[in-house]
């Protein structure tokens, strides 16, 4: 019988750390695998590349589906809500005219009314345009060299 000491000191190779992992290697290193065609690799890339486009396409429609949808019912609340903010104004203006009618008398009280809402539809327009600027920014191409539109 045969120590590992013996084993070892008989074994023509050096000890190192190429030879065996973790002690258990009975066939020594194991074979290095076969090189793979140059043909196989640009198909494998290829397919990669075309499962990897068709993952983008179909990511981009799905985004776009989404937004396509979040629109469409962005747009019916906002319509549903300018219907009823615009029933609301009439029920103000209405009501306004009705409370001034009485001391300063129909047409007067018409007009008052009248100037409010134009005054408030300036000024809704005044801010519209401003923000409508800032979205003009913001979509420009070159945000460093572009010249600022004039107004």
């Amino acid at each position: 019988m045969t120590s590992p000491d013996q084993t070892i000191a008989s074994d023509p190779a050096p000890p190192g750390y190429d030879r065996v992992s973790h002690g258990f290697a009975p066939e020594g290193r194991a074979e290095a695998p076969p090189p793979v065609p140059l043909d196989e690799i640009v198909r494998d890339v290829v397919d990669n590349l075309s499962a990897t486009a068709k993952a983008e396409i179909a990511l981009i429609e799905a985004r776009g589906a989404l937004a396509g949808h979040g629109i469409k019912w962005a747009s019916a609340w906002g319509f549903i809500a300018a219907c009823a903010l615009l029933v609301a104004m009439l029920a103000v203006a209405f009501g306004a005219i009705l409370v001034l009618a009485p001391h300063v008398g129909p047409l007067a009280a018409t007009l008052i009314v009248f100037a409010a809402l134009i005054a408030l539809a300036a000024f809704a327009g005044w801010r519209a345009k401003r923000s409508a600027g800032d979205v003009r920014a913001a979509l420009r191409r070159d945000l460093m060299h572009e010249v600022a539109e004039q107004e």
